[in-house]
């Protein structure tokens, strides 16, 4: 959620923070700004919209300077305006702020301060952090930031600058993702990693409570304690090239595209061709830690929440372990039965989600082991967690999250098949055939990627109507809610996943012509169920789509049109079968004219409750 870009160093700053800016535009925003000192004076520029608006405001009228701050602001306090945008400033404007995150005791402070005599221009808690550096400000910045976070509630990246000491940014994170590049003779403060690859790949990685001082020169850190540290670098090991689109129209199309490949970086090292056993080297517990483990809690929010899904079928068929999937925003806030003989999973792309680390911290409280599957190295969720699980996917720039998805559910997959081999649950025939089905799946992911034209196609017939219903059984019901979620957030177009045998207890009163049916439909053990659900919906008169495999003539019976993806092991199915679920809602979208890449009201790293 945000973005925050901070530079020091012999650029034009203007053109590095909108630079670095451009490259967090994935994570969601409805305004954005720059503070640069220039000449002495710190200038404030900011501009409601997308950062075109910002980057012409600059062209327009430039500002000078080798040191600033930048910032794309997702609205949580106060309306997306001018005055709103960051950054804020202090009363006298010698102060600059960004801030990602929620100051949630801000009335408060804000009452306190105004009643000291301060000034407030906009109705952001961010502000407040910027007044509250102005009071404890006594020619030390790195000293006044730290004063003011200690009286701050909630969760928080901040940069600051000040027109008193021109030569150096300060900044500090609690609960918020931030990070610290490494240049020559210059250095970067950043939400995420790709603002600063055009420039190094060294960076530090901020922890929680971590304060940072940085200079052209030098990096001076200091942990929640006050104490200094020093840290070893991280180097990032891809480059800015996979940040592009690589030729698609939209980034979504180019990840969509890149399931194959990332399905395979998250097998390698773990399987191998032929081989019946999963080797998780992270998974480092012993036979008596296992043993401890009787029940399972899966912890996560939206897409990532539908994996989990999947993998309490997974976990339960072949592991034979109680497992319960919780959505993040709620498992904090009720008692939730977890302890020592619980292992609790949390699964976050961007391994920054606020309420899955939080269920996180909750569930290791109450003594259960943790497992975090997550794609970003070095992330919170992945210091925080006792065990990691990484996705290898790669950098995902649309909001909607589709390879992320995917490489989620094959490594829940490896799980349940290491957790049934550990345990003796799985016999070796059944454990060589859900391993060979795992090792097939990028491949036969290829060839439903490639039968796009036909996608197409049918999302040209449906792209008008504004509702769908979404239907699922047994292990692809989750399928079903991840179709429905995809055509919400990139089409605006109303979309209901539902359990296909729920349909009689209600929701088969919403069929009628105009209101398509989407059904997934292949091999299995409810296979004939999901035709019967199919033939109810035709008997009242409303439209089907299916998804079915290759070869399935019976399915032309009960649906209009038919996507196919080749036969599969229904196990594995659901990391096949979301494919043309993922392609119909692009090309929908993309036919509506629709923002793909970045749907209104959405973030993609979403870092506040």
């Amino acid at each position: 959620m945000c973005g925050i870009v901070g530079y020091i160093g012999p650029r034009d700053a203007a053109e590095v923070l909108v630079e670095g800016l451009s490259r967090l535009e994935y994570r969601g925003y409805d305004s954005a700004g720059v503070a640069i000192l220039s000449d002495g004076v710190v200038v404030i520029r900011r501009t409601v919209g997308k950062l075109a608006a910002l980057r012409a405001s600059l062209e327009e009228r430039a500002i000078e300077g080798h040191i600033g701050v930048g910032h794309t602001r997702w609205a949580t306090h106060g309306r997306p305006s001018e005055p709103n945008a960051h950054p804020q400033q202090d009363c006298s404007g010698r102060i600059s702020v960004v801030h990602n995150g929620i100051v949630e005791n801000y009335r408060a402070l804000r009452s306190e301060l105004i009643t000291r005599g301060h000034r407030f221009q906009s109705e952001t808690d961010t502000e407040v952090i910027a007044h509250l550096i102005e009071e404890g400000y006594e020619g030390d910045l790195t000293q006044a930031v730290r004063s003011a976070v200690a009286q701050i509630q909630g969760s928080y990246a901040i940069a600051a600058i000040v027109r008193d000491e021109p030569d150096r940014l300060v900044c500090v994170r609690h609960q918020s993702p931030l990070i610290v590049g490494l240049g020559d003779r210059e250095n970067f403060i950043a939400s995420d990693i790709p603002a600063t690859l055009p420039y190094t790949r060294k960076v530090y990685l901020l922890d929680d409570g971590d304060m940072a001082l940085v200079t052209a020169d030098e990096v001076r850190l200091w942990d929640k304690t006050g104490a200094s540290i020093r840290k070893a670098p991280f180097i990032v090991n891809w480059d800015a090239s996979m940040a592009t689109k690589s030729g698609h129209k939209h980034f979504m199309l180019k990840e969509i595209a890149e399931q194959p490949a990332a399905m395979r970086e998250t097998m390698r090292g773990r399987l191998s061709e032929g081989s019946d056993r999963v080797t998780l080297a992270e998974m480092d517990l012993n036979r008596e830690a296992l043993d401890r483990i009787q029940r399972i809690s899966i912890i996560a929010c939206g897409t990532a929440y539908h994996a989990g899904l999947v993998g309490k079928y997974v976990i339960e068929s072949l592991a034979r372990i109680p497992c319960d999937v919780e959505a993040a925003s709620e498992f904090r806030y009720r008692t939730p039965i977890v302890g020592p003989d619980t292992l609790g999973i949390v699964i976050s792309q961007s391994g920054e989600t606020l309420d899955t680390l939080v269920g996180l911290r909750e569930a290791r409280d109450r003594g259960a082991t943790t497992l975090a599957i997550t794609n970003v190295v070095g992330s919170s969720i992945a210091r925080e967690a006792g065990h990691t699980l990484y996705t290898y996917a790669g950098p995902e720039i649309a909001v909607a999250s589709t390879k992320a998805y995917t490489t989620q559910l094959m490594a829940l997959f490896m799980l349940a098949l290491h957790l049934a081999q550990e345990r003796g649950t799985v016999s070796p025939e059944r454990s060589k055939q859900v391993a060979d089905a795992l090792w097939d799946l990028p491949k036969l992911a290829e060839a439903a990627v490639d039968r796009q034209q036909e996608v197409a196609e049918c999302a040209r017939v449906f792209f008008s109507r504004q509702d769908f219903l979404f239907l699922g059984r047994g292990i692809n019901f989750p399928t079903a809610l991840e179709g429905a979620l995809k055509l919400k957030e990139i089409s605006y177009i109303h979309a209901e996943g539902y359990a296909a045998g729920e349909m009689k207890h209600g929701p088969i009163a919403l069929v009628e012509p105009e209101v398509p049916t989407v059904a997934v439909a292949l091999p299995g053990l409810v296979y004939d169920k999901m035709l019967s659900n199919m033939q109810e919906v035709r008997a009242r008169e409303g439209q089907v789509i299916a998804v079915a495999v290759d070869g399935d003539s019976e399915i032309d019976l009960y649906a209009d049109y038919v996507l196919r993806v080749p036969p599969v092991e229904e196990i594995v199915s659901p990391a096949l079968a979301v494919i043309p679920l993922q392609l119909f809602a692009y090309h929908i979208a993309n036919r509506k004219g629709c923002d793909v890449d970045q749907p209104r009201n959405l973030a993609k790293s979403v870092t506040v409750e």
